[in-house]
């Protein structure tokens, strides 16, 4: 059974040679699909040159979108998949430590996240991530926004219909845990570039902050009686 990842990526040429490489080879990974979220540089081509699977967007829609298409090709594929690998597109060399993820999947966990301590921001969104996945589900996370991620073969769908911006992890943990599915976090060393603390800086942090805010009321909505079912481990 093989390992794909998914990798997001927007504009992101510096960096998306060095993780993808480090997805084949440190992490094992048999293919790595790259989709292009309408990118104005050079990261398609990069990628291309680097070993990945290419998919390109038309024009850039959210990393919602991007995974779910990314996801959706693995799935089309009809490989005997033991895990698909969900990946930021600037982890570079780090994205080689990504392996327990997959190994957590095989363990017999569905849904397995990456913690890791995040040097930039002001963890406001993080905050009120972790706090709307709590009062949904019952279930407490240390990185809720973590976009590192091994789904099992049966919760890929899942991802098929996420946000398309904004909103992206905190859906599909809610989501894991109200289907029963088995949902771990798993402290990893990892690193990716930091959202800078200026003018646009504030502002990726705001639209980020409404889009998780506008993901928690419609999964309130969505789950009005629905028992908690999943388990975190």
């Amino acid at each position: 059974m093989s390992v794909w990842a998914v990798v997001p990526a927007y504009n992101e040429e510096e960096r998306i040679a060095e993780t993808v490489k480090a997805l084949l080879t440190g992490a094992n990974c048999q293919t790595v699909i790259v989709v292009d979220d309408g990118s104005r540089d050079q990261t398609a081509k990069i990628a291309a040159g680097a070993g990945a699977l290419v998919l390109r967007q038309p024009r850039n829609g959210g990393k919602g979108l991007a995974l779910a298409r990314g996801v959706g090709e693995a799935m089309a594929a009809q490989e005997k998949l033991s895990a698909v690998l969900l990946a930021d597109a600037d982890l570079g060399a780090s994205a080689a430590n990504l392996g327990p993820l997959v190994e957590a999947v095989r363990d017999g966990f569905d849904l397995a996240i990456a913690s890791f301590a995040s040097r930039g921001g002001f963890g406001v969104a993080k905050g009120i991530a972790a706090r709307g996945i709590a009062a949904l589900t019952g279930c407490t996370f240390e990185s809720p926004l973590s976009g590192q991620r091994a789904l099992s073969a049966r919760a890929l769908p899942l991802v098929l219909s996420v946000p398309p911006g904004w909103g992206v992890e905190v859906a599909m943990t809610v989501r894991a845990l109200r289907q029963g599915f088995g949902v771990v976090e798993v402290p990893l060393e990892l690193s990716h570039r930091e959202t800078k603390r200026d003018l646009a800086g504030f502002l990726h942090r705001g639209r980020q902050c409404w889009g998780i805010v506008a993901t928690l009321i419609a999964l309130a909505r969505e789950g009005a009686g629905k028992p908690r079912e999943g388990w975190a481990g």
